[in-house]
């Protein structure tokens, strides 16, 4: 299994030292939160986007993709009554499916809850059908460049749209593109009723990125959750793609987070449940 982490842990460090950084500690891979570069995509120069390319790729990593990826945005929002905020909506994510893949990413992650939840007076099935036009251009430009758009699912805590696995599956399926699955979100998953593996090996071939962290907001390790039934049915279920390490509380510091992390994921992939 191959280990990332979230830029966006390093508050207020310049990507330029964040790279090496990870690197030492022995990740293989940097996952991008596009605010941390500018607070909207279209702002970063093609020459700025190939540095943080060339930059990561000089250290031995890999940038997984990005996330996070309305956030600090305005204006935007995925099932909006408003068909002119709609389009704005989905000329960014062309944008971002550009952005991505610029700096040599293969993900994006998509969950920003709160630019995706219900408006009053749209119904669900409206909402998905809002989200599907708003992202069908980004699906067929990610196959252009070799993209892939995973949608998140997320608990009631954090949206009102989408909020178990299987129903992401159901929802982008839809499109019926490689280019278009889901993430799976060890945080998130502690929401729903079942168990994480049950949930993991039930969306076999169908999520594409992983994310690590507990459901007290930190880091693998940090709290309650067990790792290893989770490391096992990801084996069990043939994924091959980034476990990557993304945390909401940052109390512990970037370099107790980052470390310590990257130890408990290393332990507890390794171990074989008899």
């Amino acid at each position: 299994m191959k280990f990332a982490i979230c830029n966006e842990i390093f508050q207020n460090w310049k990507y330029d030292d964040i790279v090496p950084f990870v690197a030492q500690l022995g990740y293989e891979g940097i996952e991008i939160a596009p605010f941390t570069a500018a607070k909207s995509v279209v702002d970063v120069p093609t020459s700025e986007r190939h540095r943080w390319r060339d930059l990561t790729q000089r250290h031995g990593l890999t940038i997984t993709g990005i996330h996070w990826v309305l956030a600090h945005t305005e204006g935007l929002h995925l099932t909006h009554p408003d068909a002119n905020i709609r389009l704005r909506t989905a000329e960014y994510f062309g944008h971002l499916v550009d952005f991505c893949a610029d700096i040599g990413g293969r993900n994006i992650v998509l969950g920003s809850p709160k630019q995706r939840g219900l408006v009053d007076g749209v119904t669900l099935e409206q909402a998905e059908d809002f989200a599907f036009a708003v992202l069908q251009p980004a699906v067929r430009k990610a196959q252009e460049r070799d993209v892939v758009l995973c949608f998140e699912p997320l608990g009631p805590g954090e949206t009102n749209f989408i909020n178990t696995a299987a129903h992401a599956i159901q929802f982008v399926d839809r499109f019926d593109s490689p280019h278009c699955k889901i993430i799976l979100d060890v945080k998130a998953m502690s929401a729903e009723d079942k168990g994480i593996p049950q949930i993991i090996q039930e969306s076999r071939g169908h999520f594409a990125h992983f994310h690590a962290n507990d459901k007290n907001l930190k880091g693998p390790g940090f709290g309650e959750i067990d790792f290893v039934p989770i490391a096992q049915a990801l084996r069990e279920s043939s994924y091959d793609g980034w476990v990557s390490v993304e945390v909401f509380d940052f109390s512990e510091g970037p370099e107790r987070i980052a470390q310590e992390s990257l130890n408990y994921l290393r332990r507890t992939f390794s171990t074989e449940r008899n």
